[in-house]
């Protein structure tokens, strides 16, 4: 039976004052909203984010990708080059408990908006801020989006094939990488607010969030001495043959499976053995060892193709699982739209945007209480300029009316 996704209210209470764009800060403040946190995203009254039409959007129609970030939240739009919509936001600023924003480098203080400037009026503010690079790096001046940074953090230093040039992985670490870790330090530092009532300043680079994410990566440095290479289906730490990536019938070009013999049991090339129909090659002396299946890895390897070809990935996923040894099929994104147990279980929602229409998506994974967050459409550019001004700031339906006929708000 389907389950039901919920409306949390974990962050009931928490306001957001949202002024991030395409990816790295909107992943960070829709993980909060799907939690219960009010996310007020304030853009441009003309453009908005630019991730509403940058990737394949329209005019009058979102794109995906910005439907796919912005789930969850309010919009208002506001000129903030102008001093009356400065003021506006201010007066938000200070009745917000988390403030964040991902412009270019110093783009925010020369609006007057800065840390320094808000924390004046709201010492209780979180001030949160996603940049490409650190303060005192000798980057620090630069641009940088998802690839730059996986470029620069030795993400695609270690993606790809021994022999061949580095990749960009596939997932955006980068941007959304980079948001996860954000929204973890802005909860810890809203739990300290509870407790202290003062705010603070968190700054996270995304360069330096990617170190993160290859710390193995220096573990393996540190045992070899040199810099860690590319291990294409391997893994970093050591490979205990065979691990990797085999192809599977009718030869798709996701017609994969990819199994893993851990070097911590030694019973999984026994199982192996015997689920490719191969028993006697568990003791041989060729195979037995960790040592002598290395020294033999690319034969190895192949004795397990030869099987592997004759399985769909389904299949081979299933018995190899099944014989306990770790195993997984290569899934396209397609085939994962598709599943419908992930909309049964509320992994995957369908969100109902009044102008785009039913959108499929990827929900917040984590259940509550055994049930998922409830994902609601991500918002038209300003449709809520009105409601957050009344219910933040006190402002009249003739106030806002004011505001509107002078272009400061939408």
């Amino acid at each position: 039976m389907p389950i039901d996704p919920v409306p949390l209210q974990c962050l009931k209470g928490m306001r957001i004052l949202d002024l991030s764009q395409f990816e790295a800060g909107p992943s960070c403040t829709e993980a909060l909203a799907w939690m219960g946190a009010e996310v007020v995203k304030v853009e441009n009254p003309k453009l908005g984010d630019p991730g509403r039409s940058a990737v394949y959007g329209s005019p009058d129609k979102d794109s995906h990708y910005f439907l796919i970030l912005n789930a969850n939240k309010k919009s208002i739009t506001v000129d903030l080059k102008s001093a009356e919509g400065k003021k506006v936001v201010l007066d938000l600023a200070a009745k917000a408990d988390v403030m964040i924003e991902n412009f270019a480098p110093g783009a925010i203080e020369r609006l007057g908006l800065g840390w320094d400037e808000v924390s004046k009026i709201n010492p209780g503010l979180i001030y949160a801020q996603v940049k490409g690079f650190g303060e005192g790096s000798p980057y620090e001046q630069n641009l940088a989006f998802d690839m730059i940074a996986q470029a620069c953090g030795g993400v695609m230093s270690i993606s790809g094939m021994p022999d061949g040039p580095p990749i960009k992985p596939g997932p955006t670490i980068g941007d959304t990488g980079t948001g996860m870790l954000l929204a973890i330090s802005i909860l810890s530092a809203y739990v300290e607010k509870q407790r202290t009532g003062k705010g603070q300043r968190l700054q996270v680079a995304m360069q330096d969030a990617m170190l993160h994410y290859i710390r193995i990566a220096f573990s393996t440095q540190a045992r070899t001495g040199k810099a860690a290479g590319r291990a294409g289906a391997k893994t970093l730490s050591g490979a205990n043959p065979p691990v990797g990536i085999f192809p599977c019938k009718p030869g798709g070009p996701n017609d994969w499976v990819y199994i893993y013999t851990s070097r911590g049991n030694p019973e999984h090339w026994k199982r192996l053995a015997r689920v490719i129909g191969r028993p006697e090659l568990a003791d041989d002396p060729r195979y037995a060892t960790i040592e002598a299946r290395a020294e033999r890895e690319a034969e190895v390897e192949e004795l397990v193709a030869g099987w592997t070809r004759t399985q769909t990935k389904h299949d081979a996923m299933r018995l190899v699982g099944e014989a306990g040894i770790p195993a997984g099929a290569v899934l396209d994104t397609m085939e994962l739209t598709n599943d419908e147990t992930f909309a049964e279980r509320g992994i995957m929602q369908t969100m109902e945007h009044p102008k785009v229409g039913p959108f499929k998506m990827p929900a917040w994974p984590v259940r509550h209480g055994g049930r998922p967050p409830q994902v609601t459409p991500s918002p038209l550019l300003g449709e809520s300029t009105a409601d957050v001004l009344q219910s933040w700031l006190g402002f009249s339906e003739a106030d806002v009316a004011k505001l509107k006929a002078a272009r400061i708000v939408g």
